[in-house]
C-alpha cells in the first residue's frame, strides 16, 4: 500500500491575494478555483514539478492565517530559484550553506514560511 501526501493546506486571510502571490510570484500553477458553497471555496496550486499541491480558500481549514511553517520546496540549484523569486518580485533571504544543502527563505503575505532546498550531492556509491 502506499500513502502518497497530495495536498496540504495552507491558511490566509485574503485567497485572491494569497493567489495572485503563489501564482504570479512564486510561479504555482492555478490548478481548481471553485466557490462551491457560500462557505466554501476551494483554491489548489501546485508547484512546477511538484507531485504534492497547496489548499486554500474559505472553508477549508480553521488553522490561523500565517501559522504554516516548515513547507519545503526542492530545486536543482538554489542560485536560480532564488534569483528567479527575486526578479518575480518574492522578499527572499540570500542563499544560506547548511550541511544537508543550500536553502533561500521566504514567506506568503500572511506570514505562512517556506523553505527552497537545494540538496547536497550525494557520494557515488
Amino acid at each position: 500500500m502506499e500513502y502518497k501526501l497530495e495536498l496540504v493546506a495552507i491558511p490566509v486571510t485574503d485567497v485572491d491575494r494569497a493567489k495572485r502571490f503563489y501564482v504570479e510570484q512564486v510561479g504555482f500553477h492555478a490548478d481548481h478555483d471553485r466557490v462551491v458553497n457560500p462557505e466554501l471555496r476551494f483554491v489548489q496550486l501546485t508547484p512546477p514539478g511538484s507531485g504534492c499541491s497547496i489548499a486554500m480558500g474559505s472553508g477549508i481549514t480553521d488553522a490561523e492565517p500565517g501559522s504554516v511553517r516548515g513547507m519545503q520546496l526542492v530545486v536543482d540549484d538554489a542560485d536560480i530559484a532564488h534569483a528567479e523569486l527575486k526578479e518575480r518580485g518574492v522578499e527572499v533571504s540570500d542563499v544560506q550553506e547548511f550541511p544537508w544543502g543550500r536553502f533561500v527563505f521566504f514567506s506568503d503575505p500572511d506570514g505562512n514560511a517556506w523553505a527552497v532546498q537545494e540538496l547536497p550531492q550525494r557520494a557515488a556509491a
